[in-house]
């Protein structure tokens, strides 16, 4: 009797035990359908933050180029006009115009030129063409712009191309 009570207490136990057992892996069951929810919602987010992504850049872009149309515009009727008139001036001073509302644009956009003659050369902004011997300028000094650099939104977009100054025997030594 004592080993069949026994065997009861034991059989109760396992009972119990494997109810736990079963109510466990149906939360773990739970837990996963969840998780596997939450992965493919992030993925869609992802995806459609994405698209938007692409979108707004489209959008941008477009804008930019609607802009850029009316220079182009321009640009035809410069060419127009000096294949047809002996009036240089004219012709210089219409390219003039296209020039302006092209840089207007562009700095609509964020673009700044970076200024670089009678300054210090620095290389975060400035690529070397030549050096220069010299006594009018300071060692270092940027002299001319070979070609201009810009930046966009603060960043460097193309350094300005540059011709320094340095003493007259360092040149002599290259």
């Amino acid at each position: 009797m004592k080993k069949s009570l026994k065997q009861a207490e034991e059989t109760a136990e396992i009972e119990k035990l494997e109810d736990a057992l079963e109510a466990e892996q149906a939360k773990s069951k739970e837990y996963l359908d969840r998780l596997k929810y939450l992965q493919a919602d992030f993925e869609n987010y992802r995806k459609r933050v994405e698209k938007e992504s692409q979108e707004v850049t489209q959008r941008s872009n477009e804008k930019l180029i609607a802009s850029l149309l009316d220079v182009l515009d321009d640009l035809e009727e410069a060419i127009k006009t000096g294949k047809t008139t002996d009036n240089a001036n004219a012709l210089l001073e219409g390219v003039e115009m296209v020039y302006k509302k092209l840089y207007t644009i562009l700095e609509r956009e964020g673009l700044t030129k970076l200024e670089a003659t009678g300054k210090p050369f620095d290389p975060n902004i400035h690529e070397i063409l030549v050096k220069v011997p010299t006594k009018d300028h300071t060692e270092g000094t940027v002299i001319e712009e070979a070609r201009k650099g810009f930046m966009l939104k603060g960043k460097i977009i193309r350094p300005t191309v540059v011709k320094i100054a340095c003493k007259e025997e360092e040149k002599k030594n290259e």
